[in-house]
Parts: structure tokens; sequence; C-alpha cells
């Protein structure tokens, strides 16, 4: 019993949390879309970036970054679903998604971009977004930043997303969106649009702190499914 009050809780917060984004996202439209219309049908994936072996960065505090990225795109999806979008999620646990053939850990790491460009590619007139988490080697960087693969339609959504993050929840953060770096694999053999968001630096003590912390993985996952249901 009290296990389903606590749950029926949380969704009922998560709910409020979208509601309100999609609210601040409305006030800084054009009014010919007031209200704001949900006008987003195409099928989504998600992809919560590494995964098992490979846990991608570590926190401050030693949580693989991998780990964070799973959390958020959980709620992710779990917020989408109130709005009855059921996206492609990639994996729902921490682990590789390589073929049982592979060994080593470089050939698990090969294998594991393979099959998810494979999957990806799979959704008919899907769209990529990819969640992971930003290091630098300075503490004093923070802030989401969002970046775009080189096929048509990516730069758009993703001045979209980070427009969306900086209105509802950094208004501080001025970075400008940036195209992938060739280095970056999945985000460059997929052909469909695609984005992916550093939801932040998992070096800067404050930041690191906010992005393990549920309610705020929970505040950013509505803010990021309020910029999925009003993406142009």
């Amino acid at each position: 019993m009290k296990r389903g009050i606590l749950l029926a809780g949380a969704l009922l917060g998560t709910l409020l949390l979208l509601v309100l984004a999609l609210s601040r996202l409305n006030s800084l439209m054009e009014p010919a879309a007031s209200p704001v219309a949900l006008r987003n049908t195409r099928p989504l994936v998600l992809d919560a970036g590494h995964g098992g072996e490979d846990g991608g960065a570590v926190s401050l505090t030693g949580v693989p970054e991998s780990q964070i990225n799973l959390a958020i795109v959980l709620k992710l999806r779990d917020v989408l679903g109130l709005y009855g979008v059921d996206p492609v999620v990639l994996r729902e646990e921490d682990v590789s998604l390589h073929d049982e053939s592979a060994d080593t850990l470089r050939e698990k790491k090969r294998s594991d971009l393979k099959n998810r460009v494979a999957a990806i590619e799979a959704v008919e007139g899907g769209t990529l977004l990819s969640i992971h988490q930003n290091t630098y080697t300075s503490s004093r960087y923070h802030g989401s930043h969002v970046f775009y693969a080189p096929t048509e339609g990516s730069q758009e959504l993703a001045e979209h997303f980070q427009n969306s993050i900086k209105a509802a929840l950094q208004p501080e953060n001025e970075r400008a969106v940036k195209r992938i770096p060739d280095t970056v694999y999945i985000m460059n053999h997929v052909t469909c649009p695609a984005v992916l968001i550093e939801c932040g630096f998992l070096t800067n003590p404050e930041e690191e702190s906010l992005l393990r912390d549920e309610g705020y993985q929970r505040r950013l996952s509505a803010v990021v499914a309020a910029a999925w249901l009003t993406a142009p």
C-alpha cells in the first residue's frame, strides 16, 4: 500500500513537471501556436549512452556515466508515456549491447555500437535522442549542451532542444548547438535525424550532485519530453 502511494505521488509530480515545462515553452512561442500543439508523432529512439563494461566517464563521487544516462532515459520514457508516446529504448539495464561472440573489451565496444546503429536504422521514420554526460579538466563548466548529427533535420531539432532546456531549466545557459565530432560512431552512422544531449558536467561538484538526484532527473526529463512533444 505504502509503495503504491509513493508511486502514485511520483507519477503525479512528474505529470505536473511536464505540464509546467509545456506551459513554459508555450509562453515563448508565437501567439498563433497557443496553446501548445503536441504535434510530434514521429517514432522516437532513446539511447542511454555507454553501458555494461563501458561505463563512460566517472562522476566526482564515483558513479559511472552509463548509470546516470540510463536513469534519465528511463524517466524520460515514463514521462513521454503520460502523453501516449511509446519510444524505443535501446537498453533498459546497465548492460552493453554487444554480440555474445565478442570477447575483448574492444570487440564488445565495437559490436555494441554496430548493434545500436542497426536497431536505430530498423525504426522506420525514427529520430534518435542519445543521452550522455559531459566532463572537462576544469570544474567550473556546467550546463547542458546539445549536438546534432550530419543528417537532415538534426540541427533544427538540436536547436529546439537547446532552447527548450534554456527556457525551462537553465536560463543562464548560453551554449550554441554544435555538429557532433566525426569520432562519435553512432551519430555518424545513422541516416535519421539524431541529437545527442550532454545533460551536464560530471566534473562540476554542484551539477554532478544534481545529475545524481532523482528529483532533478525528473525535472530534466520533463523538459526534454516537452521539447520532443512540441518539436517542429
